[in-house]
């Protein structure tokens, strides 16, 4: 069976290649920048804005995970992600390879309670609502029975490699280097982050099971804590004061005037104002997968991807 993974390369698709690779399988990676390849891997480009690349990439495969992102600019977002979303669509149907989708929260919008896959979507972003409408375009097709489409939810990022989360970025990063740390938004409401090998290892599993096929799942999560409960969590790993500056919505799009990856941030500032709390309590029913605490997710960060100089 060939496991093909699309936007290969990034935190997510290469935790899912480490967890398909060690459990013996054969992974197609597909990517427009070159990876390196061991025995199992084969590498393949493709734009997946072109059709034709994207047919050609997923030949022969059984199950398809789609794992890209896009430049972050909801401008990019309204024009490219329903071009490729659709391109994923045909392309399931051509080749009647399952379709795994890793998607976000912003359709969500702000929930003034726990999210679950029950959430109804109400975006408050603009790209909340390219992603909310991309969703539905998907699993309409699942519910017609055109495609065995799924889609695998996280909440933010810790432990990516690519420092794109602000936890990592803010947070982990600077304690390593003995600095102080920085908070965006309200450090007193909840938050939840998905550890990235967990997203890897969520990825496989429903990889494994045809029974997840047409549903939405939420990936294992610890469950939220609040911005001060993180902050000491990484002080103590790091062993350093729990020192910290919070981060305003003003302060944030002032940055964005110098860094645009900076300023597209401030339209989902919801998100580190309010509780954030995700769950993901379907997913670990059925299957049994549990999270990462965050104390074990922080410490194996403290010894490894942000070890101290």
């Amino acid at each position: 069976m060939i496991h093909t993974i699309l936007g290969a390369g990034g935190p997510v698709g290469n935790a899912l290649t480490k967890e398909l690779l060690e459990n013996g399988e054969n992974v197609r990676l597909v990517s427009r920048r070159p990876i390196q390849t061991t025995g199992n891997t084969t590498w393949v480009n493709a734009d997946l804005k072109n059709y034709q690349q994207v047919v050609a990439a997923v030949q022969g495969a059984k199950i398809i995970y789609m794992c890209a992102g896009l430049r972050y600019d909801k401008k990019v977002w309204a024009t490219e992600w329903p071009m490729i979303m659709q391109n994923l669509i045909n392309a399931a149907k051509t080749t009647g390879a399952r379709l795994i989708f890793f998607d976000n929260v912003y359709m969500y919008g702000h929930v003034p309670g726990p999210m679950t896959e029950e959430t109804p979507y109400n975006p408050s972003s603009k790209k909340g609502e390219v992603r909310a409408r991309i969703a539905e375009n998907l699993m309409g097709e699942a519910k017609a029975g055109n495609i065995n489409a799924s889609i695998a939810r996280a909440a933010d990022f810790y432990g990516a490699e690519s420092l794109n989360s602000f936890y990592d970025a803010m947070v982990l990063a600077k304690y390593a280097k003995k600095q102080k740390a920085m908070w965006l938004g309200n450090p007193g409401s909840l938050h939840s982050f998905t550890y990235v090998p967990d997203a890897g290892k969520a990825l496989y599993c429903l990889g494994q099971h045809s029974e997840s096929g047409n549903q939405i799942w939420h990936v294992p999560t610890a469950p939220a804590l609040t911005g001060h409960q993180f902050i000491q969590l990484a002080a103590k790993a790091f062993n350093v004061p729990p020192k910290f500056t919070k981060v305003n919505k003003l302060m944030l799009q002032a940055l964005g005037l110098f860094n645009k990856s900076i300023g597209e941030t401030a339209e989902l500032y919801y998100q580190y104002q309010y509780d954030y709390n995700f769950t993901s309590s379907k997913f670990e029913k059925a299957f049994g997968l549990k999270p990462t605490t965050y104390a074990d997710g922080v410490q194996q960060l403290s010894q490894t991807l942000f070890k101290p100089v």
